[in-house]
C-alpha cells in the first residue's frame, strides 16, 4: 500500500480523497494555486504545496510543478481526481517515468478510450452495442455527406477529441450538415487542437445512463449498477440518480454485462464508467468510457455502501478486486450545487460566501469545500457542493431532497438551489418521464 498520496486536484474531490486516505492510514499532500490557499483541502491535508498562480494552465495543469511537488514530498502515488489531468495520457506516462503510481488508467488505456472513434471501434469488436455511424474519422465533407445518407438523418457530428459538450452538432439535412461540418471542426480545433470528426446516428428521446465498473490488474471486472444522468444542460449533468426510473431488470443486467465486456476487452485497471445512450425502445448504445472517478460516484456509494475511492486506491496498489456485481435496493439522488444564476441562463456567480449552513439528518450527505467566508474563484468549475440523499424509494428520496434543499443556506452568491427546488416539484420529473432534452422542453 502507498505511504503518501499527492492529490493533483482541488475543491471537494481533493477533500474527498484526503478523507479516505486518512481512514486508510495514508499521508496526503495537497497542491494548490494562489487562488485556493484558503480552501479546505489545503487545511486538512498533512502537507500542502503551492504549484502556481490562479490560472489552471499555470497550476493544476502544470505537470512539471506537480511532479516536483510529489518529489520534494516523497509521494509515491498521485490521485488526479476528476477533470484537470485525470485523463491526460502524458501525465500518466510522466508519473510512471518518475516511479510515481498514477491512480488511474495507463497512458495506453487513456489514449485508447480518449479517442472516441477508436474507442467505438474497440467496443464494436468486443461485441458491445454501438450507435450506427462512420467507420473512424471522416476524411472530408463529401464522405460525411455520403455517410449521412447511408445511416439516415438526423445525425450527430462529433469531435473525436471532444468532451464537455464541445465539438458536437445535430444535423437534420444536407444544408445543416454543410454548416455544422465547418463550425464543429473550428470549435474542435480551437478547444482540443484536433479537428478530426466522426458521425453517429442521432438517438431520438435518449436517456444518458452509465454503468460504474471496477477492474483489477488481473483482468477481473465487476459492475456496480447504473446511474441516470439525463437531467443536463448543454450536455453538462445537473442531477444524477440511481437506480434509473427507466430501467428494467433485464436492461440493467444486459447493460451491466456489456460494461464488464467493455472493461475486460481493453484490460481496464481501476474504477471507471461506461456511458450509454438508451433510446425510446430501450435499445442501448455505447457512448464513451471515462477512465477516472466520476463526479456522481457518490450516489453509487450510498446505495451499495461501497467506498469507491478506497477501492480505486487498493486496485492501483495491485490488490484484488473486492467488489461484485451489484443491483441497488435503495434510491439515491445527487444535485450539483453550482455558483450560477439559474434565472440568467446559469450565468456564473463567483464571489464570497457570506453565510453557509449545510443540511443534515438521516440519509443526507454534503460533499463540499465551501464554508462561510470562502471566496469562490472565477478561474475554475463553478461547483460549490454536491448534495446527496438516499432513501428506500425514489419518491422518498425526492421528498428528502426537497427537505434538504429547503435547509441549505448559501448567501453572498447566486446558486442553483432554486432550480433544484423547482425540479423536485416538477411532475414529469417526479414521474420519471424525462430524457436528455427535458430542460429544453420544460420551463424549470
Amino acid at each position: 500500500m502507498f505511504n503518501k498520496i499527492l492529490i493533483a486536484n482541488r475543491g471537494e474531490i481533493a477533500l474527498r480523497v484526503i478523507r479516505t486516505c486518512r481512514e486508510m492510514g495514508i499521508s496526503t499532500v495537497a497542491v494548490y494555486s494562489t487562488a485556493d490557499r484558503d480552501s479546505l483541502h489545503v487545511r486538512f491535508a498533512d502537507e500542502a504545496v503551492c504549484i502556481g498562480p490562479a490560472p489552471s494552465a499555470q497550476s493544476y495543469l502544470n505537470i512539471p510543478n506537480i511532479i516536483a511537488a510529489a518529489e520534494i514530498t516523497n509521494s509515491d502515488a498521485i490521485h488526479p481526481g476528476y477533470g484537470f489531468l485525470s485523463e491526460n495520457a502524458n501525465f500518466s506516462r510522466i508519473c510512471a517515468e518518475n516511479d510515481i503510481k498514477f491512480i488511474g488508467a495507463s497512458p495506453e488505456m487513456i489514449d485508447a478510450m480518449g479517442d472516441k472513434a477508436s474507442a467505438k471501434a474497440t467496443m464494436k469488436e468486443a461485441g458491445v452495442p454501438t450507435i450506427p455511424g462512420s467507420e473512424g474519422i471522416l476524411a472530408d465533407f463529401d464522405e460525411a455527406k455520403a455517410c449521412a445518407h447511408e445511416i439516415g438523418y438526423p445525425i450527430m457530428l462529433k469531435a473525436t477529441a471532444g468532451g464537455g459538450g464541445k465539438g458536437m452538432q445535430v444535423c437534420h439535412n444536407d444544408e445543416e450538415l454543410a454548416e455544422g461540418w465547418e463550425s464543429t471542426r473550428r470549435e474542435a480545433g480551437a478547444a482540443f487542437g484536433n479537428d478530426g470528426m466522426y458521425m453517429e446516428k442521432f438517438v431520438v428521446e435518449p436517456r444518458h445512463i452509465e454503468i460504474q465498473i471496477a477492474s483489477d490488474q488481473r483482468g477481473k471486472a465487476c459492475h456496480l449498477s447504473e446511474r441516470d444522468c439525463s437531467i443536463q444542460r448543454r450536455h453538462q449533468k445537473l442531477v444524477e440518480e440511481t437506480p434509473s426510473p427507466y430501467m428494467t431488470d433485464k436492461l440493467r443486467e444486459d447493460m451491466g454485462e456489456a460494461a464488464i465486456k467493455a472493461a475486460e476487452a481493453v484490460k481496464y485497471e481501476g474504477v471507471g464508467t461506461v456511458e450509454f445512450l438508451v433510446d425510446a425502445d430501450r435499445n442501448f448504445y455505447f457512448m464513451e468510457m471515462n477512465t477516472r472517478i466520476q463526479v456522481e460516484h457518490t450516489i453509487t456509494e450510498e446505495v451499495i455502501d461501497y467506498d469507491l475511492i478506497k477501492e480505486q486506491i487498493k486496485l492501483a496498489a495491485g490488490e484484488k478486486i473486492t467488489g461484485r456485481n451489484h443491483f441497488p435496493k435503495l434510491h439515491s439522488i445527487q444535485c450539483r450545487i453550482n455558483a450560477e444564476d439559474p434565472d440568467r441562463n446559469f450565468a456564473p456567480s463567483p464571489g464570497r460566501i457570506t453565510d453557509y449552513h449545510a443540511p443534515g439528518g438521516h440519509g443526507v450527505r454534503v460533499d463540499t469545500h465551501a464554508y462561510a467566508g470562502y471566496m469562490i474563484p472565477p478561474h475554475y468549475d463553478s461547483m460549490i457542493s454536491k448534495l446527496i440523499v438516499v432513501a428506500q424509494t425514489r419518491e422518498e428520496a425526492i421528498t428528502k431532497m426537497q427537505r434538504a434543499l429547503d435547509e441549505y443556506i448559501i448567501e453572498g452568491v447566486k446558486t442553483t438551489i432554486p432550480f433544484h427546488q423547482r425540479l423536485m416539484r416538477n411532475q414529469r420529473f417526479r414521474d420519471g418521464d424525462f430524457t436528455t432534452k427535458f430542460l429544453e422542453e420544460e420551463n424549470v
